[in-house]
């Protein structure tokens, strides 16, 4: 982080009293680096940017996470159902009527579905409202309880979506998944919609409506004391994850061209819990920093897959060996920093 404190010296002289530039440096910081990956993406080989789309994929499901995980304090398990309806809603409303037909062999798809065919924002913000619509659904049982136990149910959630992925034939395609979806996941419409998911979620987060959240996070019976509806903002904390986590589901199934349930297990939960404890729980611009962080170091370990050869020492390929890395450094990260890289802080020059 040497380069940072470097350039936050740096403004600190140059702008001593600028409070704006102070207070938003963070999320400046994070814009201007989207828009040079934009430039950047656009001229390098395909798989440097298919790995930017990616990151700035993993930032927009994150930054929606940690929004109700770390801002709210709202502990839930259920990520991967909500990227999981965001992305066979959108899907199913852009793949033209002729595709539908093709890819559904076992039943017909089910009506409206089979006529419909939309453009590709429209589908896409249909399905994070889709996913909004089933976070708000699961969120009112689900907040009459708290902790462990609002973990465990939006978990089991999480499983019946994936069952539902996996035996609604005539609406998923069942275990065949849908394949033939448009690829209309660029760099543009990646960087763009996580540049948007940071901003309106870091405003947010350091509004008033935020620092309700966190009340509601550090002591629900004190904040219900002074007067919130806890049980409502709770509520509304979940329900705009699920909208952006669904968003982030959208794209994600426009950038594979192919989904099928066992894209969306537990597993996709998993990576991006890793990645707001990376970052740090409360920490918008931290999540988006570690999902970036998390996408390239996951493709870069991927040579301890390939074996190693150093010297006369030969290690032969081990598939997921990666994950085990990763484990063993997430391990070491909760030792010596369990808040996270920024802990629940944004980045600023402060």
């Amino acid at each position: 982080m040497n380069w940072y404190l470097r350039i936050r010296k740096l403004i600190q002289k140059k702008f001593p009293n600028n409070k704006f530039l102070h207070r938003y440096f963070g999320l400046i910081a994070f814009i201007i680096v989207g828009i040079i990956s934009l430039f950047i993406g656009n001229h390098v080989n395909e798989f440097w940017q298919r790995l930017i789309i990616l990151s700035a994929i993993y930032v927009i499901m994150a930054v929606g996470y940690n929004f109700s995980n770390g801002v709210a304090g709202q502990f839930s398990l259920d990520p991967n159902a909500y990227a999981a309806i965001g992305a066979y809603v959108a899907a199913l409303l852009t793949m033209s009527p002729e595709t539908k037909e093709n890819v559904f062999i076992l039943e017909p798809v089910m009506k409206p579905f089979d006529k419909i065919q939309l453009p590709f924002l429209i589908a896409t913000l249909i399905g994070g409202l889709a996913a909004a619509f089933s976070a708000f659904l699961i969120g009112i049982p689900s907040f009459r309880v708290r902790g462990d136990y609002l973990a465990i149910i939006t978990f089991g959630f999480g499983e019946i979506i994936n069952v539902i992925a996996n035996n609604l034939v005539s609406l998923t395609n069942g275990a065949l998944g849908l394949k033939g979806i448009p690829e209309y996941t660029t760099l543009a419409w990646a960087i763009g919609w996580a540049i948007f998911s940071v901003f309106f979620l870091w405003h947010l987060t350091n509004s008033q409506v935020g620092r309700i959240l966190k009340s509601i996070r550090e002591d629900e019976i004190a904040a219900e004391a002074t007067g919130i509806n806890v049980f409502r903002w709770k509520l509304f904390a979940f329900t705009l994850s699920g909208f952006f986590i669904g968003i982030g589901g959208a794209l994600f199934a426009h950038y594979l061209t192919t989904i099928s349930p066992q894209v969306f297990t537990f597993f996709l939960t998993f990576n991006l819990l890793i990645i707001i404890l990376i970052g740090g729980l409360g920490s918008i611009v931290g999540s988006a920093i570690a999902a970036v962080l998390f996408t390239f170091a996951f493709e870069i370990l991927r040579v301890f897959e390939e074996g190693i050869h150093i010297g006369h020492i030969n290690i032969p390929p081990i598939p997921g060996l990666r994950m085990v890395v990763f484990a063993i450094l997430l391990i070491a990260l909760m030792i010596f920093r369990p808040q996270g890289l920024f802990g629940d802080k944004e980045v600023s020059i402060k």
